[in-house]
Protein backbone atom coordinates (compact mmCIF):
# COMPACT_ATOMS: atom_id res chain seq x y z
CA UNK A 1 0.00 0.00 0.00
CA UNK A 2 2.84 1.98 0.90
CA UNK A 3 4.31 1.74 -2.40
CA UNK A 4 1.58 2.30 -4.22
CA UNK A 5 0.71 5.59 -2.27
CA UNK A 6 4.28 6.44 -2.98
CA UNK A 7 4.05 6.14 -6.67
CA UNK A 8 1.17 8.34 -7.19
CA UNK A 9 3.08 10.84 -5.52
CA UNK A 10 5.49 11.03 -7.46
CA UNK A 11 3.62 10.49 -10.47
CA UNK A 12 1.41 14.07 -9.06
CA UNK A 13 5.21 15.49 -8.60
CA UNK A 14 6.25 14.95 -12.17
CA UNK A 15 3.21 15.67 -13.59
CA UNK A 16 3.13 18.76 -12.40
CA UNK A 17 6.28 19.72 -13.40
CA UNK A 18 6.34 18.70 -16.83
CA UNK A 19 2.93 20.47 -16.74
CA UNK A 20 4.54 24.00 -15.26
CA UNK A 21 7.93 23.54 -16.79
CA UNK A 22 7.87 22.63 -20.31
CA UNK A 23 4.30 22.02 -21.46
CA UNK A 24 2.70 25.57 -20.25
CA UNK A 25 5.42 27.10 -22.80
CA UNK A 26 4.19 25.12 -25.40
CA UNK A 27 1.66 27.27 -27.57
CA UNK A 28 0.47 26.59 -31.38
CA UNK A 29 -0.45 30.26 -32.72
CA UNK A 30 -2.89 30.97 -29.70
CA UNK A 31 -5.07 26.96 -30.54
CA UNK A 32 -2.97 24.73 -28.89
CA UNK A 33 -1.92 24.23 -25.08
CA UNK A 34 -1.20 20.57 -24.52
CA UNK A 35 -2.87 19.73 -20.49
CA UNK A 36 -1.65 16.20 -19.20
CA UNK A 37 -1.86 16.77 -15.84
CA UNK A 38 -5.13 15.34 -15.91
CA UNK A 39 -3.41 12.17 -16.66
CA UNK A 40 -2.98 11.65 -13.27
CA UNK A 41 -6.84 12.08 -12.46
CA UNK A 42 -7.82 9.73 -14.99
CA UNK A 43 -4.79 6.91 -13.64
CA UNK A 44 -6.01 7.03 -10.04
CA UNK A 45 -7.49 3.97 -8.69
CA UNK A 46 -11.10 3.18 -9.78
CA UNK A 47 -12.01 1.99 -6.18
CA UNK A 48 -10.94 5.53 -5.03
CA UNK A 49 -13.35 7.41 -2.82
CA UNK A 50 -14.91 9.91 -3.97
CA UNK A 51 -13.85 12.64 -1.88
CA UNK A 52 -10.11 11.38 -2.57
CA UNK A 53 -10.26 11.88 -5.86
CA UNK A 54 -11.77 15.75 -5.60
CA UNK A 55 -9.20 16.92 -3.24
CA UNK A 56 -6.71 15.10 -4.63
CA UNK A 57 -7.74 16.70 -8.52
CA UNK A 58 -7.90 20.19 -6.14
CA UNK A 59 -4.63 19.67 -5.21
CA UNK A 60 -3.18 18.92 -8.71
CA UNK A 61 -5.17 21.67 -10.08
CA UNK A 62 -4.35 24.19 -7.49
CA UNK A 63 -0.68 23.84 -7.78
CA UNK A 64 -0.97 24.01 -11.21
CA UNK A 65 -2.85 27.36 -10.93
CA UNK A 66 -0.50 28.36 -8.47
CA UNK A 67 2.13 27.97 -10.98
CA UNK A 68 0.71 29.07 -14.09
CA UNK A 69 -1.34 32.52 -11.84
CA UNK A 70 -4.51 31.53 -13.10
CA UNK A 71 -7.22 32.03 -10.91
CA UNK A 72 -8.63 28.63 -10.04
CA UNK A 73 -9.53 27.46 -13.41
CA UNK A 74 -7.22 24.75 -13.40
CA UNK A 75 -8.58 23.42 -9.94
CA UNK A 76 -12.53 23.93 -11.47
CA UNK A 77 -11.55 21.88 -14.44
CA UNK A 78 -9.80 19.48 -12.37
CA UNK A 79 -12.33 18.82 -9.50
CA UNK A 80 -15.13 19.16 -12.57
CA UNK A 81 -13.23 16.05 -13.85
CA UNK A 82 -12.85 14.25 -11.00
CA UNK A 83 -16.71 14.58 -10.14
CA UNK A 84 -17.94 12.59 -13.19
CA UNK A 85 -14.94 9.82 -13.08
CA UNK A 86 -17.08 7.51 -11.65
CA UNK A 87 -19.88 8.16 -13.78
CA UNK A 88 -17.56 7.70 -16.94
CA UNK A 89 -16.37 4.80 -16.07
CA UNK A 90 -19.57 3.23 -15.09
CA UNK A 91 -21.22 4.28 -18.63
CA UNK A 92 -18.20 3.42 -20.85
CA UNK A 93 -17.67 -0.41 -18.80
CA UNK A 94 -19.60 -3.38 -19.54
CA UNK A 95 -21.02 -5.01 -16.78
CA UNK A 96 -18.79 -8.46 -18.01
CA UNK A 97 -15.42 -6.39 -18.26
CA UNK A 98 -13.49 -6.82 -15.29
CA UNK A 99 -12.09 -3.40 -14.87
CA UNK A 100 -8.56 -3.45 -13.54
CA UNK A 101 -7.49 -1.01 -10.48
CA UNK A 102 -5.57 0.70 -12.81
CA UNK A 103 -7.43 2.03 -15.13
CA UNK A 104 -4.05 2.31 -17.17
CA UNK A 105 -3.80 1.54 -21.11
CA UNK A 106 -2.16 -1.68 -20.58
CA UNK A 107 -4.77 -2.88 -18.49
CA UNK A 108 -8.04 -1.65 -19.81
CA UNK A 109 -7.00 -2.07 -23.10
CA UNK A 110 -6.67 0.16 -26.06
CA UNK A 111 -10.79 0.89 -26.84
CA UNK A 112 -11.57 0.99 -23.88
CA UNK A 113 -8.71 3.36 -22.88
CA UNK A 114 -9.67 5.27 -25.96
CA UNK A 115 -13.13 6.31 -25.20
CA UNK A 116 -12.29 6.70 -21.19
CA UNK A 117 -9.14 9.15 -22.41
CA UNK A 118 -10.85 11.28 -25.05
CA UNK A 119 -14.54 11.71 -22.94
CA UNK A 120 -12.10 13.36 -19.94
CA UNK A 121 -9.81 15.04 -21.66
CA UNK A 122 -12.24 16.94 -23.86
CA UNK A 123 -14.69 17.48 -20.69
CA UNK A 124 -11.35 18.78 -19.03
CA UNK A 125 -10.65 21.28 -21.81
CA UNK A 126 -14.02 22.17 -22.72
CA UNK A 127 -14.12 23.39 -18.70
CA UNK A 128 -11.35 25.22 -18.57
CA UNK A 129 -11.15 27.16 -21.48
CA UNK A 130 -15.00 28.61 -21.24
CA UNK A 131 -14.20 29.00 -17.16
CA UNK A 132 -11.03 30.76 -18.82
CA UNK A 133 -12.84 32.94 -21.16
CA UNK A 134 -15.80 33.02 -18.61
CA UNK A 135 -17.87 33.93 -21.86
CA UNK A 136 -20.02 32.78 -24.26
CA UNK A 137 -19.40 35.95 -27.01
CA UNK A 138 -16.63 33.75 -28.77
CA UNK A 139 -18.27 30.27 -28.45
CA UNK A 140 -17.30 28.68 -31.45
CA UNK A 141 -13.35 30.28 -31.10
CA UNK A 142 -13.31 28.77 -27.91
CA UNK A 143 -14.72 25.37 -28.78
CA UNK A 144 -12.07 25.31 -31.52
CA UNK A 145 -9.33 25.89 -29.08
CA UNK A 146 -10.38 23.20 -26.76
CA UNK A 147 -10.88 20.58 -29.30
CA UNK A 148 -7.64 21.18 -30.98
CA UNK A 149 -5.91 21.24 -27.15
CA UNK A 150 -7.51 17.92 -26.13
CA UNK A 151 -6.26 16.20 -29.75
CA UNK A 152 -3.00 17.14 -28.75
CA UNK A 153 -2.96 16.55 -25.32
CA UNK A 154 -4.82 12.74 -26.12
CA UNK A 155 -1.69 12.16 -28.62
CA UNK A 156 0.49 13.18 -25.75
CA UNK A 157 -1.35 11.01 -23.03
CA UNK A 158 -1.44 7.76 -25.13
CA UNK A 159 2.01 8.19 -25.76
CA UNK A 160 3.12 8.60 -22.28
CA UNK A 161 1.33 5.18 -21.79
CA UNK A 162 3.03 3.80 -24.78
CA UNK A 163 6.54 4.75 -23.33
CA UNK A 164 6.27 5.18 -19.58
CA UNK A 165 2.77 3.79 -17.99
CA UNK A 166 4.11 0.31 -19.61
CA UNK A 167 3.74 -1.92 -17.18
Amino acid sequence: MERLGFRYFVMFIVLLAVQVLFLNQIQFSGYINPYIYVLFIMLLPVNTPKYALMLLAFALGISVDIFSNSLGVHSAASVFVAYLRPVIIRVITNREEDLSEYPGLAQTGFQWFLGYAVIMILLHHLALFYLEVFTFANFLNTLYRAILSSVFSFFVIVLSQFIIFRE
